[in-house]
């Protein structure tokens, strides 16, 4: 990672260093660094990236920060703002155990880099995040790259972005528990402002796309999550690669549902039990939306990349699975609002987020009835967002 420190345009943003700072010193009774990392939305290409395939993800401004300073121990001192709580992490515990907690996230990152050759210092770590948390903006993306950053950072060590990307999953994967795929860590790591990414998640190639100027992203919270959702993110992950050893004596070749066209599925179904195969369908064909709307974005062509996100959100609501009530209905309240051009559920799912395409001029019209529309059938008030697209992780300059 490059030491380069990125000066705050952003009067808001540079206030909030600011006191982030006077917050640590008031604490720790010492000056900072400060570091940060976005969250992320998923235009499209959802459970395709533990698949070894293709997503579209854009990095958020909205960011979880990390303020760090040196200790002469070896143990991480590690206070949540958000949470208002405290963990102490020796960082020489031969035997670490996840503690089910938040500090987990912080832990599996300091275990991993320290695997990778990394030789970490103690620290003091202030912890405070923008992403709101459980919505499948990637929160924990968020902090899992900050917190590299951070300990790097301290410890005067370098790491290649991509390979920190890697690490943060790592943590999470074998540490925290989730089986994630890279593309959380990687947006974190890798995003550029005003852009989009389109990452093959085998080989981890990737070029930025221009966001349109015309239209905005909106994020739609629909303010629950439902208990069911890690364990039945990782049934669906365990289903995924069920169906390739099902589908590897037929075919050389096939490593990940990456490899299997619709066609090929077609023809050996009979192979697969029938909630293997919806899921297969759902990667599959949700890899190829993902190609086309990154053909779309780049010619221009809204009307198509919205049809693509209804699309994929049906994909993923019948044959996935992964959608819920309160998500589908916030999908139906944007789609019948002119000037949407699309709209799906983004994330994990079983709660959380949509993500709409939506013309400009329409943005306010979108606040007010799906913000209406949704608290009438729900009695929930949901949180729109309207972000930025965002750049990656970073050292922040106050």
């Amino acid at each position: 990672m490059s030491t380069t420190k990125f000066m705050l345009p952003d009067p808001a943003e540079q206030d909030l260093a600011s006191q982030l700072q006077i917050r640590f010193h008031l604490y720790y009774g010492v000056e900072p660094r400060l570091f940060r990392a976005p969250g992320r939305v998923n235009l499209i290409g959802e459970h395709t990236d533990y698949n070894d395939g293709f997503v579209m993800p854009v990095a958020l401004n909205y960011y979880a920060w990390v303020a760090i300073s040196p200790r002469d121990d070896q143990k991480l001192v590690v206070y949540s703002e958000n949470l208002a709580e405290l963990a102490e992490i020796p960082l020489g515990d031969p035997d670490p155990r996840p503690a089910g907690r938040w500090s987990d996230y912080v832990n599996g990152v300091a275990l991993f880099l320290r695997s990778r050759g990394c030789i970490l210092r103690g620290a003091n770590l202030l912890i405070h995040s923008e992403v709101p948390l459980g919505s499948g903006l990637s929160s924990s993306a968020a902090l899992e790259v900050a917190v590299a950053a951070a300990l790097l950072g301290v410890a005067e060590q370098q790491m290649e972005l991509i390979e920190m990307a890697k690490t943060c999953q790592q943590a999470e994967n074998n540490f925290v528990g989730a089986r994630c795929g890279i593309m959380d860590q990687f947006t974190a790591c890798c995003a550029r402002p005003a852009y989009g990414l389109l990452l093959d998640c085998r080989s981890l190639a990737y070029r930025h796309l221009p966001l349109p100027k015309a239209a905005s992203l909106v994020i739609s919270n629909t303010m629950v999550k439902h208990e069911l959702a890690r364990g039945e993110y990782n049934t669906r992950r365990a289903q995924c690669e069920e169906a390739v050893q099902l589908l590897v004596p037929d075919r050389a070749g096939i490593r990940a549902l990456r490899d299997i066209d619709l066609a090929f599925l077609e023809q050996e179904k009979h192979r697969l039990p029938e909630v293997v195969y919806r899921r297969c369908r759902h990667v599959v064909s949700e890899n190829l939306r993902v190609e086309q709307a990154a053909a779309a974005l780049e010619s221009g062509n809204l009307e198509q990349l919205g049809r693509l996100m209804n699309d994929s959100h049906r994909s993923l609501r019948d044959d996935f699975e992964v959608s819920c009530t309160e998500l589908n209905l916030m999908v139906d309240l944007a789609t019948a609002i002119d000037g949407v051009y699309g709209s799906r559920m983004t994330g994990g799912g079983f709660g959380g987020c949509t993500i709409s395409l939506v013309r400009s001029d329409s943005v306010e019209q979108f606040r007010s009835e799906v913000t209406a529309g949704y608290e009438r059938a729900t009695k929930l008030r949901p949180e729109i967002y309207v972000p930025q697209a965002a750049g990656g992780v970073t050292e922040i300059a106050v």
